[in-house]
């Protein structure tokens, strides 16, 4: 009961229940119902570990699997990767739906040497510069919120949570923000724009 993934720092104690009960209450039912959906990953190892990181590999590759099934069946299918070989460098496509308009961008990242230990920097380079939530080259900002969830839950979490976690979640508020702003205009205005 007390070892549950997200909170592995938990010990019995009298004030257990009511810390329990305050930390699920905190977190959304839907947040809640992603992350159940998600295969936690097992073994700790990244690129630079030879034998083991192809186990991990594997471990990466049935997650993302399972997530996107998930997400397809939820009708919630929000974006597409890819990997180089050797899987440590990933790439593809993510949108996002706003007034019944998909806005689509190009998502890309690498693993880091110390996989799982830091997590990847998820980089939108065509929004590079255009919000305050994001680094140099596109890359976005999860510093405050997920990076330090990342970092209670190595090795288990994997590109899956920081696709659900990470970039899901910062989509679904920077990309409205962009569009009222008028610094992203979807495709088809911008080519009726130009005929």
């Amino acid at each position: 009961f007390y070892s549950h993934p997200l909170i592995p720092w938990l010990v019995p104690g009298p004030y257990t229940s009511v810390l329990l009960h305050l930390i699920f209450n905190m977190v959304d039912e839907a947040t809640k119902k992603t992350l159940a959906a998600i295969p936690l990953l097992r073994t700790n190892a990244g690129p630079r570990d030879g034998a083991t990181w192809p186990t991990r590999l594997k471990e990466e590759y049935l997650s993302l699997i399972k997530y996107v099934s998930t997400n397809k069946e939820a009708d919630n299918d929000w974006f597409k990767l890819e990997s180089n070989k050797g899987g440590t460098r990933w790439f593809g496509k993510c949108w996002y739906v706003h007034n019944l308009l998909k806005y689509e961008f190009d998502v890309e990242f690498d693993i880091p040497v110390t996989y799982p230990a830091t997590a990847p920097e998820i980089a939108i380079p065509e929004l590079d510069g255009k919000t305050a939530k994001m680094f140099r080259g596109g890359k976005i900002c999860l510093t405050d919120h997920f990076k330090p969830l990342w970092a209670r839950n190595v090795p288990k979490f994997g590109i899956a949570h920081a696709m659900a976690l990470g970039l899901g979640p910062w989509l679904a508020v920077e990309i409205p923000d962009l569009i009222e702003k008028g610094l992203i205009q979807h495709k088809e205005k911008i080519e009726n724009e130009t005929t």
